[in-house]
């Protein structure tokens, strides 16, 4: 399983200092939607640039325009994007579109789907490489919360899926056995006091 680092802060500088210390750890170097939105896509060419061993991961959350702003965060550096799984099958399949142009992938990101195993199956039929099973920052916040949602989600669709979600030392290892190829870690790691040794210890969970 690889571990994602999912970097949500709001300037190229401190993510760029983030990732220097915490990449020897991870496979997976996420921009955040709101350091993309404040920072723009230069923070994905940095990133790409500084880490160029390094799956780069720009979490786009495309509503529309999909194969317009796919094509847009490719061209920037991204390995990976991500397109929302409420967006319109058109929308999803012309992200893919640009995806095979460039010989890269479309994360589709299920966020806000009630449900969740059944079009995670229909968006891995249109050619996402995988699909995130994801709740929110304002979901996770809410009273009683837990990952087992969306580790039983995903291990029901039976498609290649990441999980991203309140991913820490204490539930990556349910994460591994539900199935999921991919571990996305937030403020697991960058709200940590020693990010780096935060990471570093996701990593042993998973090895």
């Amino acid at each position: 399983m690889k571990l994602q680092v999912a970097i949500d802060l709001l300037t190229t500088e401190d993510a760029l200092e983030l990732a220097g210390k915490v990449a020897e750890y991870v496979d997976i170097i996420e921009l955040g939607t709101p350091l993309i939105k404040a920072a723009g896509l230069s923070v994905v060419t940095a990133i790409k640039e500084a880490h160029p061993d390094k799956i780069v991961f720009a979490d786009m959350k495309t509503m529309d325009a999909g194969e317009l702003e796919a094509d847009i965060a490719f061209k920037a550096g991204a390995d990976l994007m991500t397109v929302l799984g409420t967006a319109d099958d058109s929308t999803i399949a012309g992200a893919v579109k640009a995806a095979k142009a460039h010989n890269k992938g479309v994360v589709v990101d299920l966020i806000g789907v009630a449900d969740k195993v059944t079009r995670a199956k229909e968006v891995r039929a249109l050619g996402a490489t995988f699909v995130e099973m994801h709740a929110g920052l304002d979901e996770q916040a809410k009273p009683g919360f837990d990952l087992k949602g969306l580790l039983s989600a995903g291990a029901e669709a039976r498609v290649p899926f990441s999980v991203a979600g309140g991913v820490k030392v204490a539930t990556i290892k349910d994460v591994q056995k539900a199935g999921a190829e991919v571990a996305v870690a937030g403020g697991a790691i960058y709200s940590a006091a020693d990010p780096a040794l935060a990471a570093k210890e996701l990593r042993d969970a998973i090895a």
